[in-house]
């Protein structure tokens, strides 16, 4: 398929007698012009440069109807044995008649303004210096902006081909990946053919894994393992990401265990990449682990290991590790971007580092390549807030205003929730007709801090909140209205609240929905060797509801007959909170304990509880009734 894309010279070689009146490869090379770059080719007659037979060139549509038209209409005559024709003819550039002769040439179609794709294709084809191809095909995509520019893309690898030069068929393949076009099956043929031997079948699995064909990648990584293929260091880096991009992180471990056990030496680029994948597993333990391992083998870490360490450490609220990484970048002289800068602050925002924080945020500003934005502001906005410092908080909004970023819901949340606590009721209430003039629509987390807020408030001062509560959720509004009135009226209050609440009764048919739509993406993992729910993210109400549903599912499973991986654990994030006593992993701890769950805090994972298949299984079937009672 791909040789459709080239000419033949071996087609042009033998057919002597057709070529003799159209075409001389011993004529002079002549230059021409094509806008600001130089070609340089053999002089064609007009009907040799069209005809299939010089260029078999497939663009898989046909020749525009305006190519053909000309054809015809400047071809010599066939049946006129006198006539004879000549390739050019000069004629003064000076003279009146030239522009309109040039209208007519086919050079006027290949050097002006309405170049078309097939003259692309067949420049492109035509050439040998790979340099000069890449430079052309540059030009050519940019004036032509053409409707299928990987057919450009296709006939210039075939110049890198014809020339051995993987090295920039490789560069370009980048080129295209990040521009967005899409290699099609002539493109990874032509690769793999321009590729050496021993680095053809390493060329397939790496150009498919970057591509994002998982599925083909890792069907032949499992061939290579098959037929015992040479597979490079550069080829098992994207093998791990391809996992990773699958999901599969069990995976990326084994191709990281089975790279040493072919004894390739694992460089920096397999080591940034593995630490990167496993962050996203949200694996800190194993990050650090490899980690050190990639230390004792005496790499050095460079920018990207310590931007995937913090990644990683963020992720897992690994407070006291991404500090370190942080505090070595420093001292190494290394610069942070701003997402790395709010990964830490974030971090901060969840475990309540207030100093490392605000140590942190000035950083940030003195940074010199890059400045705080909407999320910089916004963790700093919450650290303060959960400390109860007001004036800070209040600072750090003005800032962010002063900066030109719009607070959003989850900023003006934490300021109600610093007023509240500094009993500011008006200032609350200023916030919330903020909110409103934003046009922000309260979602259940506002509501709930509103009424947390509430538990704070003098009664005297109630109903002002009230107002707001009713204005962000009539219902709400109305049970908070019937409780604080204390009527006796049994039935209305039942009502009103059986309205309001009688959705949760259904929270788990929905929340189970969303599981399966994978609008929950995050919350729970499965893999051959471990199940994981994640529920660090949620408030109580949620949390305990994914618990009950998972649980669920874990006996519907033991149930069926399916096979349990060895593991089983839930995340919940780290156990204590600078903010407040009380935290998911102390709450869950207890809970855990009423439910006669088989699941201990891990030791050396913080935040985690686990469980073994053979103990899950038991309290499975142990359990009178598939429904938990939610506490």
């Amino acid at each position: 398929m791909a040789s459709h894309l080239c000419s033949s010279p071996s087609s042009l070689g033998h057919d002597r007698h057709y070529l003799h009146n159209s075409v001389s490869f011993l004529q002079k090379p002549t230059v021409r012009s094509f806008g600001n770059l130089f070609f340089q080719s053999n002089s064609l007659s007009l009907h040799s440069r069209i005809s299939p037979r010089i260029a078999q060139v497939s663009l898989q549509d046909p020749i525009p109807q305006e190519s053909q038209k000309l054809d015809a209409s400047n071809a010599p005559d066939s049946q006129d044995p006198g006539r004879k024709t000549k390739s050019y003819i000069w004629v003064n550039p000076r003279s009146p008649r030239a522009s309109k002769l040039r209208q007519h040439s086919y050079d006027a179609r290949c050097l002006g303004d309405r170049i078309l794709e097939q003259d692309a294709v067949i420049v492109l084809n035509n050439m040998s210096n790979p340099e000069t191809a890449l430079l052309a095909c540059d030009f050519l995509r940019k004036r032509l902006k053409p409707s299928r520019e990987v057919i450009l893309y296709n006939v210039t690898l075939k110049v890198f081909r014809k020339s051995r030069d993987f090295d920039r068929a490789e560069k370009l393949f980048d080129e295209m990946l990040e521009t967005g076009v899409k290699p099609d099956n002539v493109t990874f043929s032509t690769i793999i053919s321009c590729a050496r031997d021993d680095v053809t079948y390493s060329a397939m699995i790496d150009a498919y894994g970057r591509a994002g064909n998982v599925g083909m990648a890792l069907s032949l990584y499992d061939r290579a393992r098959t037929e015992k293929w040479r597979i490079d260091p550069v080829t098992f880096s994207t093998l791990i990401r391809t996992y990773g991009m699958s999901g599969n992180f069990d995976g990326c471990l084994n191709v990281y265990e089975e790279l040493k056990a072919l004894g390739v030496k694992p460089n920096l680029v397999i080591y940034n990449t593995l630490l990167d994948t496993m962050g996203r597993a949200k694996t800190p333990w194993q990050v650090k682990n490899i980690y050190k391992e990639m230390t004792n083998n005496g790499l050095q870490p460079n920018w990207g290991t310590y931007a995937a360490l913090i990644r990683a450490s963020g992720r897992g609220r690994y407070g006291e590790d991404a500090l370190i990484v942080y505090r070595e970048i420093k001292e190494r002289g290394l610069e942070l971007s701003v997402v790395l800068y709010n990964t830490l602050l974030a971090m901060c925002a969840d475990i309540g580092c207030t100093e490392e924080a605000s140590e942190i945020f000035e950083d940030t500003k003195s940074s010199g390549n890059c400045m705080p934005d909407s999320w910089t502001f916004s963790s700093m906005i919450t650290i303060y807030s959960c400390s109860g410092k007001v004036s800070e908080a209040e600072a750090m909004l003005n800032a962010m205003l002063e900066a030109g970023c719009e607070p959003n819901i989850f900023v003006l949340t934490s300021v109600i929730q610093c007023y509240g606590k500094a009993n500011r009721t008006d200032d609350v209430v200023k916030t919330f007709d903020w909110l409103l003039e934003l046009d922000i629509t309260p979602d259940d987390r506002f509501c709930g801090c509103m009424l947390n807020v509430m538990t704070q408030t003098p009664k005297e001062e109630l109903g002002k909140l009230i107002d707001c509560i009713d204005k962000a959720n009539p219902k709400l509004g109305i049970v908070v209205k019937l409780l604080l009135e204390e009527q006796n009226e049994e039935g209305t209050l039942r009502k009103e609240a059986s309205e309001l609440f009688g959705s949760v009764s259904k929270a788990c048919e929905l929340f189970d929905l969303g599981l399966t739509l994978e609008v929950y993406i995050d919350i729970q993992s499965k893999s051959p060797t471990q199940w994981s729910l994640y529920l660090k993210s949620l408030f109580l109400g949620a949390a305990l509801t994914a618990l009950h549903i998972w649980m669920n599912d874990l006996s519907k499973a033991v149930e069926s007959g399916e096979d349990l991986p060895a593991v089983l654990g839930i995340n919940t994030g780290h156990g204590k909170h600078k903010y407040s006593d009380k935290g998911l992993a102390s709450v869950f701890e207890s809970h855990l304990k009423e439910l006669n769950a088989p699941f201990h805090e891990a030791p050396d994972k913080i935040g985690w509880f686990l469980t073994t298949k053979v103990a899950a299984t038991s309290w499975s079937e142990s359990r009178s009734s598939p429904e938990l009672v939610a506490a």
